[in-house]
């Protein structure tokens, strides 16, 4: 699914305007989506896609017990080893972290990695951006090394 992601054609080439850029990042975006949905679906969980585009959350993940709100994030964006994900939505242009009664998880999909962190909200507090290690950074596994692949948390 990583590759259908990086390859898709809606990849910058060359110097995008603001407008070619945001459609990018919402296709990369979509896609992100439907590889979660696939993953989440083949580990035996239930997800459902909330109708329209106004909740804070993209999907709720349902393992029989729990329902869970979850904001589905991805990147490409490698800088100094580590990969940055913009985790926030925007008001007038402000970055806005999310809340706990908007999102329960939020879920980051490194793209090139092929790599996902389950990230419950109250680990990643009032943050809006998050940086990830590279697989072998030199500085070990990061901050969210224990989050990396956590699919057991939906368990609970």
């Amino acid at each position: 699914m990583a590759e259908l992601i990086e390859k898709c054609p809606s990849r910058p080439r060359r110097k995008l305007t603001p407008k070619q850029k945001e459609y990018t990042t919402k296709r990369r975006g979509e896609l992100a989506e439907l590889a979660f949905s696939y993953k989440a679906t083949s580990l035996g969980l239930h997800v459902s896609k909330p109708y329209g585009d106004s909740e804070r959350y993209d999907f709720i993940v349902d393992n029989g017990h729990k329902l869970w709100k979850v904001q589905i994030k991805s990147t490409t964006v490698l800088l100094n080893g580590l990969y940055h994900v913009n985790a926030h939505r925007r008001i007038n242009g402000t970055a806005v972290a999310y809340k706990a009664d908007e999102v329960d998880v939020l879920v980051a999909y490194i793209i090139p990695e092929d790599t996902w962190y389950i990230l419950p909200l109250e680990v990643i507090q009032d943050r809006t951006s998050l940086l990830f290690a590279a697989v072998g950074h030199p500085r070990g596994p990061g901050l969210y090394a224990a989050y990396r692949e956590a699919w057991h948390l939906f368990q609970h």
